[in-house]
C-alpha cells in the first residue's frame, strides 16, 4: 500500500493517478522501527528544542530516533502554537 502525506492529509493511492484520503494514516510504531535505537537526527533535536522550550520542558540527552520520535509527538499534543492549525 502506497501512503503519500500531502499538506498534512494522508492519501492512499491504489492505482497510480487514484487517491482516497483517510483518517488514520498508515504509521510504524517507533518502539519497532529498525533504526530507532539510532541517536536521533539533527533534525529531531532541533525540533525537540523547539517544542520543549514552549513547553517550559528540558530534553534529556542522548535520546535514540524513538525516544525522540515519542517525546516530539507528546509535546506536539500539548502546543497551543500547533493545536490551531
Amino acid at each position: 500500500m502506497n501512503v503519500r502525506r500531502i499538506r498534512g492529509k494522508c492519501f492512499l493511492a491504489a492505482k497510480p493517478g487514484r487517491e482516497q484520503t483517510t483518517e488514520n494514516p498508515v504509521q510504524k510504531d517507533p518502539a519497532k522501527w529498525t533504526t530507532g535505537d539510532e541517536p536521533m537526527t539533527a533534525a529531531q533535536e532541533s525540533y525537540l528544542s523547539t517544542l520543549a522550550h514552549e513547553a517550559g520542558e528540558d530534553v534529556p540527552d542522548n535520546l535514540t530516533k524513538a525516544q525522540a520520535s515519542e517525546l516530539i509527538d507528546k509535546l506536539q499534543g500539548r502546543s497551543e502554537r500547533l493545536k490551531g492549525s
